[in-house]
């Protein structure tokens, strides 16, 4: 951040990085058009490094740039009154007020802005208000049938809970009540649970129900279809034929325009449904959260599931942590879900808030996980991760107390000895698999699915790429007596048991980014990349029609978000690094169903608990200017 802060115009030398090369474009742009209004130079040299800055903190994630920050920097040298007076009478700066078509926009509070983001803000805000302030429960009767509904579909939960509170059936008849419904909880908290049981009760009230079902990736989708096949099985056969039985990534379910960049459905020509649900939520930008909730109608439901505690989306936002940030309830609504859950209001205690927010009556929690308990292996290192206890966690894991978890105190430039072990040994199933069978899809793809190496960075000799050739090497001698397959049309770079990450969406051959295949041969000896589909089949694409993509033995931290695997190789960089904060290492470790190797020194380790993610935002204000507005018009 403090890079941003002290970023200035375009240097003499050649800037490092596309982010920097955009900056340096956008800082010449907006000095430049002051320059044209008549700014003198002072003024023309503060818009243009206030305008890099601000390039630069949108690229890091931020959505605006704190003015108080900014005025710190030594490029701008001045207080933060006198430097919005200046921005301001640069005439490139609008106002929440008077944005005008200012190339940047800063508000009171004193968050600047590129104007399109603010204009997300505010767009998003104003859809969650309206969705906040519709009441979708209905009067005493419909109340004493939805009462009976969630008795009968939660009453598995009783024996599991010993009396405590189904928070799982407190946030099914929030999403009743409401149109706006946001569940936040680590892996094995029961969300997709609560979801399929929420949806059986739409149904069985009305049998016409239009429910879409999205993801941000291709992985969490199908993902989502399967956890939701799973967990109906519970459900009466009448019921579960009504659920839905496919959910497409949000790309898909938008439409993407040939034009690129647009959506066939947006605000103007809504979606056909009742229900949208959306899963792994915090993978969500500012900018596609917008654009998907302003398509979705305001007549209907919009249930969001995450983790507010995971990493946050790539591009600009943290819109589900912001989203989840308070589950206040208020006397009114714990009432109604009283009456609803058929227990004594009082009883609904809810956490403190992270921060206060105006989206009371529409935020869960999920604190209980019914995978792991709260001091297992996983349980207690992701307990200590998010509780910012680093000491409590490097001592308990040099204990070796929880045989789930290993650490490999390695702090070395490359993966030491162990850690090459452990990461041969994740694969030799898989391996073996191909070796057994090559035409066996099934088999082969349930194994690699077994285990994933997950790194903190792309580059370095521990990041992903290093991984990947490293791995890659011992593949292709393990898998040597299958090379001649491999060879056939100078397919080079392929071989049987090579997996691949899709990195680019192709909506012809449907396939999207994060998918990932199995190159295998077909009946015909020929080398084609296996794709599990929704039906529970595969299919296969040719090597040379593919999309971009890369080998995926290891794969970052970010492009596991929505997968799970039965056991993880963690794999963090020798030194301290921005990218490695509480959330990335939170998020790496709640992959793993059942074990986790981590690798990297004590240091890192402890620096990386106690640095959580900061990304600057302004949701909350603009979610207060619009509450205090009232509900705007669609």
């Amino acid at each position: 951040m403090n890079r941003s802060a002290e970023a200035g115009p375009v240097a003499s030398a050649p800037p490092a990085s596309p982010a920097e090369r955009l900056a340096a474009g956008f800082a010449a742009h907006v000095g430049g058009w002051a320059r044209r209004l008549g700014a003198d130079d002072r003024t023309q040299r503060t818009a243009g490094q206030a305008a890099a800055a601000l390039s630069l903190a949108t690229s890091a994630g931020h959505v605006c740039l704190s003015l108080q920050e900014l005025a710190g920097g030594t490029a701008i040298g001045m207080d933060s009154a006198t430097l919005r007076a200046t921005l301001i009478s640069a005439g490139v700066v609008g106002t929440p007020e008077e944005p005008g078509a200012m190339p940047m926009i800063l508000d009171e509070e004193g968050r600047l802005y590129l104007h399109r983001y603010f204009d997300y803000e505010r767009r998003l805000a104003a859809r969650l208000v309206r969705a906040t302030s519709a009441m979708s429960m209905a009067p005493f009767e419909v109340q004493v049938e939805a009462r009976q509904l969630l008795d009968e579909l939660f009453a598995g939960n009783e024996a599991a809970l010993h009396g405590r509170v189904d928070w799982q059936k407190i946030a099914a008849a929030l999403a009743l009540r409401g149109r706006l419904t946001v569940i936040s909880g680590g892996p094995g908290t029961g969300k997709t649970t609560t979801v399929v049981n929420l949806l059986a009760c739409l149904v069985a009230r009305d049998p016409d129900c239009r429910i879409a079902l999205a993801a941000p990736t291709g992985k969490a989708a199908a993902r989502m279809t399967e956890a939701i096949r799973q967990r109906a099985l519970h459900l009466p056969e009448a019921l579960q034929a009504r659920l839905p039985i496919e959910s497409s990534t949000v790309h898909r379910l938008l439409g993407v325009t040939p034009a690129g960049g647009g959506f066939v459905h947006h605000a103007v020509h809504p979606l056909a449904i009742d229900v949208l649900v959306v899963d792994e939520a915090s993978m969500l930008d500012l900018a596609l959260a917008t654009r998907l909730l302003e398509a979705v109608p305001d007549s209907a439901r919009i249930i969001l599931l995450g983790d507010k505690d995971q990493l946050s989306a790539v591009e600009s936002g943290a819109v589900f942590a912001e989203l989840s940030a308070d589950p206040g309830l208020t006397a009114a609504c714990r009432g109604t879900l009283g009456a609803l859950c058929g227990l004594d209001p009082g009883r609904l205690d809810t956490p403190e808030p992270a921060r206060q927010s105006p989206l009371k009556d529409a935020v869960v929690w999920f604190t209980q996980n019914f995978r792991f308990a709260t001091d297992s292996g996983i349980g207690r290192l992701a307990a200590d991760i998010n509780g910012a206890r680093a000491m409590d966690a490097v001592a308990w894991l040099r204990s070796g107390a929880d045989g789930a978890i290993r650490w490999l105190d390695e702090g070395g430039a490359q993966p030491g000895d162990a850690a090459t072990a452990q990461l041969l040994h994740g694969y030799a199933a898989y391996l073996e698999a191909v070796l057994r069978d090559p035409r066996d899809q099934a088999r082969i793809t349930a194994a690699f699915g077994g285990f994933r190496a997950l790194c903190a960075v792309r580059e370095g000799p521990r990041g992903m790429l290093a991984l990947n050739e490293r791995m890659t090497r011992h593949a292709r001698d393990v898998l040597a007596p299958l090379e001649d397959v491999s060879t056939r049309d100078g397919l080079s770079n392929w071989f049987v048991g090579r997996p691949v990450m899709v990195l680019r969406n192709d909506h012809v051959l449907k396939l999207f980014n994060g998918d990932i295949g199995i190159t295998l041969p077909d009946q015909n000896g020929t080398l084609v990349v296996v794709f599990p589909d929704a039906s529970g089949g595969f299919r296969c694409v040719a090597p040379v029609r593919m999309p971009e993509h890369q080998t995926a033995f290891a794969m970052t931290v970010h492009k596991a978000q929505g997968s799970e695997f039965d056991e993880v190789l963690v794999l963090l960089p020798q030194q301290r690094s921005p990218v490695l904060t509480r959330e990335l290492l939170y998020t790496a470790v709640t992959r793993a169903r059942q074990r986790v190797t981590l690798v990297c020194s004590a240091e890192v380790l402890a620096a990386t608990i106690l640095s959580p993610t900061r990304r600057h935002s302004g949701l909350l204000a603009r979610l207060r200017d619009a509450t205090a507005a009232g509900p705007p018009s669609p």
